[in-house]
């Protein structure tokens, strides 16, 4: 096909706008470098005039947080006749409710750990000490606690003990209303990325992932602290398991031509499902290019692939 109009969308308001921007920039390099006509816009109030201009053959939406993956932005799309790449606006809700996502995945049959979802006010009405005590009892202390929307570990918390568990739903709250607690799985930490280029869905080699403490912003992006091993140090049943879950939990998601799925794997050689991604950083650390290139791909052609399987879709 003739060289595809690609506009870029990445920035928003969110606490990931930085990512998202610099996701943004690099995705428009390699499209560009494959030989496809770019525009770039931020989410503000020209877009949607920028969007009547451009009429582009194609929206990439790179915005990270709220708007860019909880399917509100999709649906603006959508309403405006403009094609994107990636799921539809219900399967990106499905996936950004990581309860929603946790209750899919255990209805296909896939492992993915315990847990409860609290909002703010409950810890109001009940009092913070007799529910978290009922949850130390019931889930036990080794936990994590995460805001129920949001990514890049933003208000993540590991716990141990009972007594960070209250600092843990602090942390958590300052990023969003409610909490979700789930039982934590000792492992080794995967990012599997699935990408379809027209012929169906096909996982990438996985990531391994090894810090030096926990797996927080700071640790994704900045240079350092954090470790990755790509394809990761796991033998070939284990690697072939982490990748059915990733494809597993993009199918029962309903998810289309990209997603991540983050997952501990056990000492057994389990893969447990953690959460899933619909628009995954695309930047320098980002774990969807290092897969990528790890199975051989030149990312430039690789994204004109996703556009041109987009479009013909």
């Amino acid at each position: 096909m003739t060289n595809p109009k690609v506009l870029i969308l990445a920035g928003g308001l969110s606490h990931e706008r930085d990512v998202s921007l610099r996701s943004g920039r690099r995705v428009a390099e390699a499209l560009r470098a494959a030989g496809c006509d770019v525009v770039e816009a931020d989410l503000d109030g020209r877009l949607l005039g920028d969007l009547a201009a451009a009429r582009p053959d194609l929206v990439w939406p790179l915005l990270h947080g709220a708007l860019g993956e909880d399917g509100s932005l999709r649906d603006v799309l959508e309403l405006a006749g403009l094609p994107y790449l990636g799921s539809d606006p219900r399967s990106a809700r499905a996936a950004w409710n990581k309860s929603v996502a946790k209750t899919l995945i255990r209805r296909a049959g896939l492992a993915t750990p315990d847990y409860v979802t609290f909002p703010q006010s409950l810890f109001r009405e009940l009092g913070a000490a007799p529910l978290l005590e009922l949850v130390s009892r019931g889930l036990g202390t080794d936990l994590v606690v995460k805001p129920l929307y949001g990514g890049s570990a933003l208000g993540v918390s590991q716990v141990s003990e009972a007594a960070a568990l209250p600092q843990a739903m602090m942390d958590c709250f300052a990023y969003g209303e409610i909490a979700l607690i789930e039982r934590s799985v000792a492992g080794t930490e995967l990012a599997v990325s699935v990408v379809d280029l027209g012929a169906g869905p096909v996982a990438l080699p996985p990531v391994e992932i090894v810090t030096d403490g926990p797996y927080d912003y700071d640790a994704r992006y900045n240079p350092g602290r954090t470790e990755f091993f790509t394809p990761a140090r796991i033998d070939g049943q284990v690697s072939r398991a982490a990748a059915a879950l990733a494809l597993s939990a993009h199918a029962a998601l309903g998810l289309a031509r990209i997603s991540r799925t983050d997952m501990i794997v056990d000492a057994a050689g389990v893969p447990w499902f953690l959460e899933v991604n619909v628009a995954p950083g695309m930047q320098e650390t980002s774990l969807l290019p290092q897969a990528a290139l790890a199975a051989g791909h030149d990312l430039p052609q690789l994204y004109r692939a996703l556009v041109e399987a987009s479009i013909a879709a």
